[in-house]
């Protein structure tokens, strides 16, 4: 659904990367004129805070929002265009669309690349001619706005696809603009986590091992992926210190992975160097080490490593015994309890 939103300060760029650097200058450009911007990136990557950006520098008037995944059927005539009173039935009274919603200001067009194709071409003779006529009524209406579109699809794809309209494609791409996923920025993640952090007001701080889990993980989602794992790690501990263990089920499984892989390669290298010649590993011996990952990573707790692991307690006991590892000395530590066999499993 459309949304209105007036001028209002400058939001935040967060990041030191050279892409975010890049970033800056091309809002910079795009807010001198008002050409068409297409802003291209995956979800979550701040699509919408750039084009915010962009009109935050730019001259005033309306900012105007729709979604366009979000519209369907005859819905999105009406949402763009407005309707007159009786146009269809429940029409009790005339409404604006997004498009004289815009008048003097910017229409945003969030995921373009979703919009039907007979209404693409509509679109398209909009922004020729800045006019368009309310669904049921005979009279056209006259809108001067700015448009930023953006997308997380590969629109030239689609255009060679027949997806997209290759003449709106050309008139939305007068001025483009590319956001790199977070995974090839990540040294910008450190600062996002502390302003997400700020913005959280609680006082809490990322320890080391943490941050380092952060600059580990890929973040399929993005920023929004990380704004939301903080927010998820701050509402579920009282603080001040967030820590590895503190993470979502599914960064803990990533993080717990990673330091059983660099146990295995270290063990490999030390108790089968062959391994590290032929890049061949026994299947028995990665098992082992990832069961001696899981419980050096857990600090011993047998339960918490069989989750990680994917596996039951009665299992993991098992394996324990099948590797001799219920008894071995050498896998204590002052970090870890003992391993000792299940006083309850069967013997």
């Amino acid at each position: 659904m459309p949304s209105l939103d007036l001028p209002r300060a400058a939001r935040p760029m967060i990041g030191n990367s050279e892409s975010m650097a890049t970033l800056r200058r091309q809002i910079e450009k795009a807010a001198k004129g008002q050409w068409p911007v297409l802003i291209l990136g995956e979800t979550g990557t701040g699509k919408e805070v750039v084009a915010r950006a962009i009109y935050d520098a730019s001259s005033g008037g309306p900012f105007v929002t729709v979604d366009c995944s979000a519209l369907v059927g005859t819905l999105i005539e009406s949402e763009l265009f407005g309707h007159a009173k009786g146009a269809f039935t429940g029409s009790t009274g005339p409404k604006l669309g997004l498009l004289e919603m815009a008048n003097g200001g910017t229409a945003f067009l969030d995921e373009i690349g979703e919009l039907p194709l007979d209404m693409q071409a509509k679109l398209l003779r909009v922004l020729q001619d800045k006019e368009f006529r309310p669904v049921g009524s005979l009279t056209p209406r006259h809108s001067e706005f700015r448009v930023i579109a953006a997308t997380n699809r590969d629109l030239a794809a689609e255009v060679a696809r027949g997806n997209f309209r290759r003449d709106l494609y050309y008139r939305l791409n007068i001025l483009t603009v590319r956001l790199h996923p977070l995974r090839n920025r990540r040294e910008d993640i450190p600062i996002l986590v502390e302003h997400f952090l700020e913005m959280c007001g609680t006082g809490h701080v990322a320890t080391p091992e943490l941050m380092e889990a952060f600059l580990a993980y890929d973040w399929p989602g993005n920023v929004r992926e990380l704004q939301n794992t903080v927010q998820q790690m701050v509402a579920m501990n009282s603080g001040p210190l967030l820590h590895v263990h503190d993470l979502p089920s599914q960064l803990l499984n990533h993080a717990a992975a990673r330091r059983s892989q660099a146990m295995v390669a270290v063990a490999m290298a030390d108790t089968n160097p062959h391994a590290i010649l032929t890049g061949v590993v026994p299947l028995a011996e990665l098992e082992r080490q990832a069961i001696l990952g899981a419980l050096r990573y857990t600090r011993g707790d047998r339960t918490a490593a069989a989750a990680l692991l994917g596996i039951g307690r009665t299992t993991l006991y098992r394996k324990l015994r099948e590797y001799s590892l219920d008894r071995m000395a050498d896998c204590e530590s002052p970090s870890m309890p003992p391993i000792v066999s299940d006083p309850n499993s069967p013997a």
